[in-house]
């Protein structure tokens, strides 16, 4: 419910993005809160607050509570703690790192309904593969090119959208074009997406399952934004994509076989000072 409610914040009203904020600042609270009493809380109607929940998936104000009450009682439940200006330093570390620890038991959760399975048989026959990503994601991009073209495929890294859409306009159909978005909001990502389907290449999304580049992709590992992006750069999102790359691109070499492993042999050969 508290994914739920982070990933739709910004497509809310100003006046039931205050609800969204403060149910995610206190959880606990609203869990047992009355309807008058979180309206109070958060300046706004009572009405406000009804049509917040309907927003977010939910019948009215009593699923709200019974629905945070799951929430709070799984012991994987992620518990929205953003960094604020009035943290202390230790309390800012402390928020980081759980929301890191978080982000990768959320990912790994949602292991057994992810594509590894079709991603790693498609990048295996790939002529190449291109990983693309915009800022932050860019990073994780450069990084997964780093480690994936070691196994013995030619491998890219794009990052900026004029290289992508350039990119998936020429695709062929055994090119794999991953793409990598937070929130999946880019229409220039679902148009790339869109011309290297087209082309007859993969599209493999690592996103928000309920965004426009999800839709687009042939296959989808659905990755839910669990932070508040406004001010600071991605840190835990960011975690999990390079975690679950590192997971496919160990897949990728078992099923490379001695390929993979003649292949990163090789690689870390070619670095050593006997090498020749």
């Amino acid at each position: 419910m508290l994914v739920t409610i982070n990933r739709v914040l910004p497509d809310l009203s100003p006046s039931q993005q205050r609800v969204g904020r403060w149910i995610l600042s206190h959880p606990k609270e609203a869990a047992n809160a009355t309807l008058a009493r979180l309206a109070s809380e958060c300046e706004t109607s009572e009405p406000t607050v009804v049509r917040f929940c309907r927003r977010v998936g939910l019948g009215g104000f009593r699923e709200l509570a019974i629905r945070l009450t799951e929430a709070l009682s799984s012991p994987a439940a992620y518990v929205h703690r953003d960094v604020s200006a009035d943290d202390s330093t230790s309390d800012a570390v402390i928020k980081v790192m759980d929301a890191s620890i978080q982000s990768l038991i959320e990912m790994r959760s949602q292991l057994s309904a992810m594509p590894i399975d079709d991603a790693v048989s498609a990048m295996k026959g790939a002529r190449q593969i291109a990983f693309a990503g915009l800022g932050a994601s860019g990073h994780v991009a450069r990084d997964a090119c780093h480690k994936f073209f070691r196994l013995g495929i030619p491998c890219i890294s794009l990052h900026d959208t004029t290289m992508i859409l350039q990119f998936a306009s020429i695709a062929e159909p055994n090119d794999v074009l991953l793409l990598l978005s937070h929130t999946g909001r880019w229409e220039e990502f679902a148009r790339a997406a869109r011309l290297a389907k087209a082309r007859g290449a993969t599209v493999i999304a690592l996103t928000s399952p309920d965004s426009v580049v999800a839709r687009e992709a042939n296959l989808l590992f659905p990755c839910q934004v669990i932070e508040d992006t406004s001010v600071y750069t991605p840190m835990s999102s960011r975690l999990a994509q390079l975690a679950l790359l590192d997971a496919v691109h160990v897949a990728l070499a078992l099923a490379q076989g001695e390929v993979a492993s003649d292949n990163l042999r090789r690689s870390k050969d070619a670095l050593s000072a006997n090498y020749s």
